[in-house]
C-alpha cells in the first residue's frame, strides 16, 4: 500500500512518475493517453514507455481503441501493490479496525490485514487514524449462533453472481436451542438466489423458492450447496423496494415473538420516538395514544411500557397483563425489602 503522490508538481523521477501513473489509472477504468500526459506533464511518448515499465513488473496495462487512444489497468493474476489516497487509507483503517463479519476466519484475517496496514503507514496517516481513539466493542458471543464458513458463502456468492439455480440441503434446528440438528430438513431446496444479506452477525441467503412458488430467506450456515448448481436464470424483481427493505419485512414479527396492546396516557409524537419499525402508535387525543409493541418477552415488553413514566391501560393479550402484575409484584417487593446489612424495622 503507498499513498497516492502529489500530482501538483510533475513528478521529479522515473520512479515517482510510475507511482503517479499507476495511481491515476487506479482511479478510473480507462485513460486517454493524451489525457495521462497532461495530468503527468509528459509526453504521450513517455507515457508509453511508462506504461511498458509497469507492464515488465507484472502490472496487466491493456492499450484501448478509439478516436485517442488510452490505457486500462486490468485485473491480473496476482494482487499488485496498491495505491491508496490519505482518505481511503483512514476509511480502509476504520473498517477493518471494527469488522465483525460472523464468517470463520475472516475476522481473524481483518486483524493481520489491520497490523499489515499499520506497519506500513506514514507517519501524517498514522497520527490521523490514532487520532480516532476509537474502540470497537465486540458483541458477546452468542453459545448457540453458528458461524458461517468461507467456503459456503463463496459458494452462495458465486451462484448469484451467475444466476444459477442453487440446490442445497437446509438443516433443521435443533430441540436443544442449537442453530442447527445437522439433519436436512427435508429434500434439497432448488432456489434462485438473489443477494447475500448479514443481520446481527448471521448470514441469510434472499432467494425466490422454486418449489414453493415465493420468496424464502435462508440461514446461511444453515444450509449446505449441492454441486454442480442449476440453469441460469433471469433475476426476479423483489416484492420490496430493497434487499434492506425486503429483510425488514421479513423480521418485523419474527424478533418480536411477543406482541401486546396498551393505552398510555402521552402523546403519540412522544412514544413513537422510541418505537420499533414494527410497533403501532396511534393518537386517541392529544395526550393519549393506542400502542401495540413487541419484544422478546413479555415481562420485557411490560417494563418498556412502564418506562414512560404515566398512567397506563393494558390491553391484552393475557399474558401481557400476568406479566405487568408479576413485575408490580417484583418491583414492589423490591422496594420493601431491607437494605443489606440494615435489620429490618
Amino acid at each position: 500500500m503507498t499513498a497516492i503522490p502529489d500530482l501538483a508538481d510533475a513528478p521529479a523521477t522515473p520512479s515517482s512518475r510510475l507511482l503517479a501513473l499507476l495511481s491515476l489509472l487506479q482511479t478510473r477504468r480507462d485513460w486517454p493517453g493524451d489525457v495521462l500526459a497532461g495530468r503527468l506533464g509528459v509526453s504521450p511518448r513517455t507515457v508509453r514507455r511508462d506504461v511498458d515499465r509497469l507492464r515488465a513488473l507484472g502490472y496487466p496495462v491493456h492499450a484501448t481503441k478509439g478516436p485517442d487512444g488510452g490505457y486500462r489497468l486490468a485485473a491480473g493474476t496476482a494482487m499488485p501493490p496498491l495505491m491508496l489516497d490519505d482518505e481511503q487509507v483512514v476509511a480502509l483503517t476504520v473498517a477493518l479496525q471494527t469488522a465483525t463479519t460472523g464468517v470463520d476466519g475472516l475476522d481473524e484475517a481483518a486483524g493481520r490485514a489491520l497490523a499489515t496496514l499499520r506497519q506500513v503507514l506514514p507517519a501524517r496517516l498514522r497520527a490521523r487514524v490514532e487520532g480516532l481513539d476509537l474502540i470497537a466493542v465486540r458483541r458477546p458471543v452468542d453459545p448457540v449462533e453458528e458461524h458461517v464458513d468461507t467456503e459456503r458463502l463463496m459458494a452462495v456468492g458465486a451462484a448469484i453472481r451467475a444466476r444459477e439455480v442453487l440446490r442445497f440441503d437446509y438443516a433443521a434446528p435443533a430441540a436443544d436451542g442449537t442453530a442447527t440438528s445437522g439433519a436436512p430438513d427435508g429434500p434439497p431446496r432448488r432456489v434462485e438466489p438473489h443477494h447475500l444479506a448479514t443481520r446481527g452477525r448471521r448470514w441469510y441467503l434472499v432467494a425466490w423458492d422454486l418449489d414453493r412458488r415465493d420468496w424464502r430467506t435462508f440461514r446461511v450456515d444453515r444450509l449446505h450447496p449441492r454441486t454442480p448448481t442449476g440453469p441460469r436464470f433471469e433475476r426476479r424483481a423483489l416484492p420490496a423496494p430493497d434487499v434492506a427493505a425486503y429483510l425488514q419485512q421479513q423480521f418485523a414479527g419474527v424478533t418480536q415473538p411477543c406482541r401486546g396492546e396498551a393505552v398510555l396516557d402521552a402523546p403519540a409524537s412522544l412514544v413513537a420516538r422510541w418505537a420499533g419499525p414494527a410497533d403501532v402508535v396511534e393518537p386517541l387525543d392529544a395526550g393519549r395514544c393506542r400502542v401495540v409493541a413487541g419484544s422478546w418477552s413479555w415481562v420485557g415488553l411490560a417494563a418498556w411500557l412502564g418506562m414512560f413514566d404515566v398512567p397506563l391501560e393494558v390491553v391484552g393479550p393475557p399474558e401481557l397483563r400476568a406479566a405487568a402484575r408479576a413485575l408490580a409484584g417484583r418491583y414492589a417487593a423490591g422496594a420493601d425489602a431491607p437494605a443489606p446489612g440494615v435489620a429490618p424495622a
